[in-house]
């Protein structure tokens, strides 16, 4: 099934493709731009856009800043969460710490769930 496109939100997607964090280009450009299963970036999905997405086996991979750790955003994340759920999409979350002072482990992190949701 189809996952639902917001296409008001397009301009969006393309802002946050030119000025992505540099934990975000380190994960893109460093593993997940040559990884397989394919990954996509700034994937629409409903009213949200994630990180990165997996269509095969269904996973978002979100990168979280400081803003996801107050009030308000730890609330939007959970509403966030039942609704790609509801798509069946999983989320493997990282802080941009673990990017900076781990990036090996968030790299296997990622391997070891796609390996797990294709069997």
């Amino acid at each position: 099934m189809k996952h639902p496109y917001n296409s008001n939100l397009t301009p969006r997607v393309r802002n946050l493709r030119t000025n992505a964090t540099k934990q975000e280009n380190r994960v893109w450009y460093d593993f997940l731009r040559t990884y397989r299963p394919r990954f996509t970036r700034q994937r629409i999905v409903g009213s949200y856009i994630l990180d990165f997405y997996c269509g095969r086996v269904k996973l978002a991979v979100e990168l979280d800043g400081a803003q996801h750790f107050e009030a308000d955003g730890i609330e939007y994340d959970n509403i966030r969460t039942v609704y790609l759920a509801a798509w069946e999409i999983q989320i493997i979350r990282f802080t941009n710490a673990d990017v900076d002072e781990n990036f090996e482990g968030v790299c296997n992190a990622i391997d070891m769930k796609v390996k797990a949701l294709m069997k």
